[in-house]
């Protein structure tokens, strides 16, 4: 009998792309604004499970590397999870994130040439209002703030993107964006670049 599983939570990723990505509105097929695309999406688990194996509390990052079109491939990935998890969460963690546990990043494994392997540190993710920061010392410092909307309390957003995450993604502009891990770096403060920020609902079979 095979593994189900199912999580829900938070997340936030910020890009080298100026905002706002052509790679969001274009369904991953127009050029990014750099001759790559260098990410990372954070997602915090606040319940859910792999098999019997609970996954509430759970943190990870994917720091990625595209080519300019993200839709060719040639992707070069690595995994953190955060430090406090368990064997067994990590190892759950590390099939949902590399899509061998289906799901939605199994829609992006065929688009992966390097995996640059799982790593364990400390990570901080923090939320308030339209706030959204992640903090994993010596690898990532993140921070973006949604964009909002006129009148309103609300951020604007779009629907119905190619995203793992969600179909409704938040927009935001990065604060920070300072990636240093797996052979990949990007280092912006301020300018102002792309990001997004969403609630995930996520399960599979394995």
């Amino acid at each position: 009998m095979g593994t189900t599983w199912s999580i829900k939570g938070e997340f936030a990723e910020a890009c080298s792309c100026a905002y706002l990505c052509p790679c969001i509105t274009s369904n991953a097929t127009a050029p990014a604004t750099e001759d790559f695309c260098t990410f990372a999406m954070t997602y915090r688990i606040d319940a859910g499970r792999f098999d019997a194996v609970d996954l509430s509390g759970v943190t990870f990052t994917v720091i990625a590397q595209s080519k300019a079109v993200m839709a060719a491939g040639g992707w070069i990935v690595g995994l953190v999870v955060d430090e406090r998890a368990s064997d067994a969460q990590a190892d759950a963690v590390a099939r949902i994130a590399s899509g061998q546990a289906g799901g939605p990043l199994a829609a992006l494994a065929p688009l992966i040439a390097e995996f640059r392997g799982v790593e364990r540190h400390p990570i901080r993710f923090e939320i308030a209002g339209n706030r959204r920061a992640v903090m994993i010392p010596g690898v990532l410092e993140q921070e973006v703030n949604g964009v909002p909307s006129e009148g309103g309390e609300d951020c604007l957003a779009v629907d119905n993107v190619f995203h793992p995450a969600n179909k409704r993604l938040a927009l935001a502009t990065a604060a920070k964006n300072l990636v240093s891990r797996f052979g990949l770096r990007w280092d912006d403060t301020g300018s102002g670049r792309n990001g997004h920020f969403a609630p995930f609902v996520w399960s599979g079979s394995a």
